[in-house]
């Protein structure tokens, strides 16, 4: 069988010899990763549970561009790597750990959102329990640290479309602090409804101290959590291996940014849970039911 030719009678192996990948501008790639944990801190009241919230790992960057500002953990992909294995290597240089929940979230490709060259940014969501972490910066870092997250609602207005339809623009405000470093953007989600598509699409208004479009990132990684946690078992990639009913809904609570019904939560995560002959023991309190995840359970 003849080795089949193109247009200008060239099999593939002639193709390849003569082929100028300088033909097309390449880009660099990146992956920019928005790691969330669940932390606690202690309380004063030994009759309080400790007080737990929803946190990101910010970089501080030691080098031009953004120098001194905050970025998500990430860099640039190696010729051998593919951009997971990239985001695999990265997170385990910056937290001390391999072993985590990882998944791709978005493409980022917008003109002009790095300012030394044309930079595309596939961006991943990780989730890591708290009582793993070791944090180090990179070489092209001054600081790495765990920034308490906000993200509220702050307007929202819909207009109908002519044809039918509507968009829907919802303004966000987002806040990261760590002691006494406050970083702040305002986001707006553009969701457009039509007869036959639901498109959604975010935009920076303004960022204080958030280094490149990673507020952008950051939205789309909180909303990708919360919508997640409403159907699946994302929240316990979040939990130690044993833990109380009590303490995997207040996870949820976090995530949600809303306090759940009691009885309601425990009929919607029953068959995600394990029951063990195991109990935590807490000051003040009466001792504790520990549960692990169920493996069969939904995904």
């Amino acid at each position: 069988m003849m080795e089949p030719k193109n247009k200008e009678g060239l099999t593939e192996a002639e193709f390849l010899k003569v082929y100028d990948p300088g033909n097309y501008e390449r880009p660099s790639i990146a992956t920019d990763m928005a790691v969330f944990t669940v932390s606690s801190e202690e309380e004063d009241n030994y009759r309080k549970l400790p007080e737990r919230s929803l946190k990101l790992l910010m970089i501080q960057r030691g080098d031009h561009p953004f120098i001194g500002q905050w970025a998500l953990a990430g860099g640039f992909m190696r010729p051998n790597e593919t951009a997971e294995q990239t985001a695999g290597r990265e997170l385990a240089e910056e937290t001390g750990v391999k072993d985590v929940y990882l998944e791709q979230l978005y493409t980022f490709s917008d003109p002009g959102r790095d300012p030394r060259t044309w930079v595309v940014s596939c961006s991943y969501l990780a989730l890591i329990d708290s009582h793993k972490l070791s944090l180090q910066a990179g070489d092209d870092a001054d600081d790495a640290a765990w920034f308490k997250v906000d993200y509220k609602l702050s307007r929202e207005v819909k207009e109908m479309l002519p044809k039918g339809g509507s968009v829907k623009y919802s303004t966000w405000i987002l806040t990261l602090t760590c002691q006494d470093i406050v970083l702040e953007a305002e986001i707006v989600c553009t969701k457009t409804v039509s007869e036959y598509t639901v498109t959604s699409d975010y935009h920076v208004n303004s960022s204080k101290g958030i280094a490149f479009d990673h507020a952008k990132i950051i939205a789309y990684g909180i909303d990708r959590l919360r919508g997640k946690v409403e159907y699946s078992n994302i929240a316990f990639n979040l939990m130690p291996a044993l833990f109380t009913l009590t303490e995997l809904q207040k996870v949820y609570e976090i995530i949600l940014d809303k306090e759940l019904l009691k009885a309601n939560f425990r009929r919607k995560i029953a068959d995600l849970v394990q029951e063990t002959d195991q109990f935590a023991q807490h000051a003040g309190h009466r001792p504790s039911r520990l549960f692990r995840r169920n493996m069969e359970g939904l995904g």
